[in-house]
């Protein structure tokens, strides 16, 4: 017998939460396991239909969970997709930008070439943390996300969320996230004056 519910609860760096049942009771032990497809990422007021099962302790629990398809649950399991359609534009464009600042000599070439390389790693790696959460896996930390965003990744990191749909729908993280992008681009602001561009040189000749 398939019963019906909303996820009330969902810690997705952990891959589980609670349903609470339509028609009330106590909620029910949902795990990213039990889904029958696991090609979407469940979030909290996602509508669902399951199997009622108990664990080796007699707690409820949801088997053979599938998404009951709406208009607002798929604007949900999206993230608000539509709302954020315009933001990979913006990693393209800041890319834009950045080159033609180095072209114009406002910028070394090999700021470029960091935020190319950690853009890159930042995609593998929201790439690799989507596939371990499907699988049930090791998780990367999301301090390691961050940090990641923080030093020239956040536009890699913009396409992952947008494009594999991992991480765009949580509000603390989204918020930290978003920080870091001001954060870099402050610096990278400040390195266009005069004084931040005698920093940045003497920075990239140590390094050299």
């Amino acid at each position: 017998m398939r019963y019906q519910g909303k996820i009330t609860s969902w810690k997705d760096d952990q891959g589980f939460g609670f349903i609470t049942p339509n028609g009330g009771g106590e909620p029910v032990f949902l795990h990213i396991k039990a889904f029958a497809r696991r090609g979407r990422r469940p979030v909290e007021g996602l509508i669902v239909t399951y199997e009622h099962a108990t664990d080796a302790k007699g707690r409820a629990r949801a088997e053979r969970v599938a998404f009951v398809e709406s208009t607002k649950s798929r604007v949900a399991a999206s993230g608000g997709k539509s709302s954020g359609r315009g933001l990979p534009m913006l990693a393209v464009l800041f890319f834009v930008f950045v080159g033609a600042a180095a072209l114009a000599g406002k910028l070394p070439l090999a700021v470029v070439g960091l935020y190319a390389g950690a853009s890159l790693l930042a995609f593998v790696v929201y790439a690799w943390d989507k596939s371990a959460a499907q699988g049930g896996h090791w998780r990367t930390a999301e301090s390691t996300l961050h940090m990641i965003a923080l030093f020239g990744g956040w536009p890699g990191a913009l396409l992952a969320q947008r494009v594999l749909r991992h991480k765009s729908s949580k509000a603390s993280f989204q918020t930290t996230f978003w920080a870091t992008v001001l954060i870099n681009c402050g610096v990278l602001a400040w390195s266009l004056t005069a004084t931040g561009a005698g920093v940045l040189r003497s920075v990239l000749a140590g390094v050299a």
